[in-house]
């Protein structure tokens, strides 16, 4: 699934943030708030429908693929693509010029534990 632009990101966090909500509250708020028309509004919803991230059913819509689970993938995706899948050389190149404090530290490993198997 490919990265969202400027525009189509703050749609979507308008979208998650309000779901389900019909598509005339959809262009009342995307009026208010980014000063779209309709025919605006509606070209955005086509777009991510087509993308598979919302649907558009008897006038109301709905996601499909929740924020979490849209930046999962595409984190997932950019460690896989930059750094050949290895979290590891991802987490190495992250902390390369930022050292990581104590408390992010152990929140990592806590995760770590919490994932590792056995």
């Amino acid at each position: 699934m490919n990265q969202l632009g400027v525009v189509e990101a703050k749609f979507c966090d308008l979208v998650w943030e309000n779901a389900p909500l019909s598509t005339a509250e959809l262009v009342k708020r995307c009026e208010t708030e980014f000063n779209w028309k309709r025919t605006t509004t509606y070209t955005v919803l086509k777009r991510m429908i087509n993308r598979g991230m919302f649907v558009n059913e008897n006038k109301t819509v709905r996601v499909l693929i929740s924020k979490e689970e849209f930046y999962a993938d595409q984190s997932s995706q950019y460690v896989t693509e930059q750094f050949g899948g290895s979290l590891p050389r991802f987490l190495a190149a992250f902390t390369a010029k930022k050292k990581l404090s104590a408390q992010e530290a152990e929140d990592i490993k806590r995760m770590i534990d919490a994932l590792t198997e056995e």
